[in-house]
């Protein structure tokens, strides 16, 4: 697992010559309703079992949370099933508000 800050995941996304990371957000439905990164996937933490089959471990994977606590744990977990190019986003999504997107909502 590798932690990446806010504005270097920015500069990834913009790089199109770069293979497109999932964006794994493992919020709770209620904050992923409050503000979100473009482009992410919701997968609250507690049902990612339920939805590892889905998730292609050859893909980059950006794990991402409120402040990067759960979305690090998250993270090791998908390491231990076998994914190898994994990522967390450090100060999670209330790093890419202050850093990165100023019109996404803090909470």
């Amino acid at each position: 697992m590798t932690p990446i800050s806010a504005p270097e995941l920015a500069h990834w996304l913009a790089d199109r010559q770069r293979p497109r990371p999932l964006l794994l957000d493992v919020r709770e439905p209620w904050e992923q309703q409050v503000c979100r990164i473009e482009g992410s996937e919701p997968v609250p933490m507690r049902s990612l079992p339920d939805h590892l089959d889905a998730l292609d471990p050859a893909q980059p994977v950006v794990c991402i949370c409120h402040h990067g606590r759960r979305s690090a744990h998250v993270a090791l977990y998908l390491v231990r099933q076998g994914f190898a190019d994994v990522y967390n986003l450090t100060g999670g999504v209330d790093a890419w508000a202050r850093e990165v997107d100023s019109r996404m909502a803090l909470y």
